[in-house]
């Protein structure tokens, strides 16, 4: 039976811890986390982003996170992913597939405001 992109966020949210803004934060400042910022480049351009952020559309982002990807970005050797987007349904979405790819310690932030 199909499902909907409802029931398909609450199971990412489900399965993906989410992390407050001020743990993030203190994840940031230790170097122990690498942001994901899964906005489509207008959405960057419009609002900003975090700094030291991958900028990676949620399209392209199992081309970039892959461990056997040439395309991999090295930022993925840090052992927290937070995963965030314009209002939270990417960062879910994506922080489920990095899970499946074997990132053991992935969590979402939600939306960037």
């Amino acid at each position: 039976m199909p499902v909907t992109v409802k029931e398909l966020v609450a199971a990412a949210n489900a399965a993906v811890p989410r992390i407050s803004a001020a743990e993030a934060k203190a994840l940031h400042a230790a170097g122990k986390a690498v942001f994901i910022d899964l906005r489509e480049p207008p959405e960057l351009a419009a609002s900003g982003t975090v700094p030291g952020a991958l900028p990676i559309p949620r399209g392209l982002l199992e081309f970039r996170a892959d461990p056997e990807s040439p395309d991999r970005s090295p930022a993925f050797q840090k052992p927290v992913v937070i995963t965030y987007c314009a209002s939270g349904g990417r960062a879910a979405l994506a922080g489920k597939l990095l899970q499946e790819l074997g990132y053991a310690d992935v969590r979402n932030l939600g939306s960037f405001k």
